[in-house]
């Protein structure tokens, strides 16, 4: 019987596997989530770089947010790495939830990325 980080580790894999191959050369927007912040990065694959991040521990997010484990938290973080993505020519991404389900923080994070520029 599998544990629950093993379960986690196969849903990741298996959203990556299918990300890859319908990436089409588009860098990846990869979400991790902890229990008290939430991260994310645009990741260029083919040369591995990380081409923008955010968190809830940046100066900018920290100080517009409560806390960082709840969605207007995420959504902040979401609008910092759209302006910082589209500062380094980044448009197009494809969106990884990392075996998260989408809903909640997550889910609030790719929408305030959609609304402040990027698309996936």
């Amino acid at each position: 019987m599998l544990n629950s980080k093993d379960l986690f580790a196969r849903r990741q894999t298996r959203a990556r596997y299918q990300i890859r191959k319908n990436a089409g050369g588009r860098p990846r927007l990869s979400v991790f989530r902890s229990g008290q912040n939430i991260y994310a990065q645009v990741i260029d694959d083919t040369k591995g770089v990380t081409l923008a991040a955010a968190s809830t521990l940046d100066k900018d997010v920290k100080s517009k947010v409560k806390t960082g484990a709840d969605k207007n938290a995420a959504a902040e973080v979401g609008k910092l790495l759209a302006q910082r993505a589209t500062a380094a020519g980044v448009k197009e991404v494809v969106f990884d939830r990392g075996g998260y389900p989408f809903h909640g923080r997550v889910k609030a994070l790719a929408d305030a990325a959609r609304e402040a520029g990027l698309s996936f």
